[in-house]
């Protein structure tokens, strides 16, 4: 049964699109896969796409009713998103989300001033959400847990725009995709904005048998 979007995620693949953040064709991703369409939050860079993408996010993390304290962005494209979410947090999601907290981390500890590597809130004996633009090998996030270990925080959940919904490993066709994999290790639900069963379902009628059929054939070969 094809996925039903909600008008949050729609709004997200429509921008995307416009913005180019999303686009189709050929693409030589790191992992050396060819894939027909590649993503780019970076391409998220107005303060319209970016008070958009905030609400997509928060809208994302209110409906999964997580519990939580801080959101967690690793440095450096989770910084703005840490932000703006905070915000539009505060914004949209009623009481309960006026006092959510945001926080960070630096690439270089600092050893003068505030001195340590986290700015923002302290994540001490917090309830965090990690977020972030994709999960593609689970590198950065695993960073992440080990930050947020190490200044006694406990993570809850974590947030990406898009999950691709692709096996890690090639080799392996009962392999799990990145989100699956990060989920079972920690034990935390993964979120997202949409996933690519949604951008197929917001594609139809929208571009070519062609080139609908080169995505079917991409999640055939590397799907979950």
């Amino acid at each position: 049964m094809p996925a039903v979007l909600e008008d949050y995620q729609r709004n997200f693949l429509e921008l995307a699109i416009e913005s180019q953040a999303l686009k189709f064709g050929s693409f030589t991703l790191k992992s050396g896969r060819q894939s027909p369409y590649f993503f780019n939050l970076g391409l998220f860079n107005t303060g319209k796409l970016l008070s958009n993408l905030a609400t997509a996010y928060a809208i994302a993390i209110i409906h999964s009713d997580i519990k939580f304290d801080v959101i967690f962005g690793p440095a450096y494209k989770g910084i703005p998103l840490a932000s703006i979410v905070c915000v539009k947090l505060a914004e949209i999601g009623g009481t309960k989300y006026q006092n959510i907290q945001y926080a960070f981390n630096r690439k270089e500890k600092k050893d003068h001033g505030e001195g340590g590597t986290i700015v923002g809130a302290s994540l001490e004996n917090k309830r965090i959400i990690i977020i972030d633009d994709v999960m593609t090998a689970g590198t950065a996030i695993n960073e992440a847990f080990e930050i947020i270990a190490k200044e006694n925080g406990q993570v809850v959940g974590s947030i990406i725009a898009l999950d691709r919904q692709e096996i890690v490993n090639s080799e392996d066709r009962d392999g799990l995709s990145a989100t699956q994999s990060v989920s079972k290790r920690y034990n935390i639900p993964v979120l997202s904005i949409v996933t690519l069963t949604d951008i197929i379902t917001y594609l139809e009628g929208k571009i070519s048998p062609e080139e609908k059929e080169k995505i079917q054939e991409y999640r055939q070969n590397f799907g979950v």
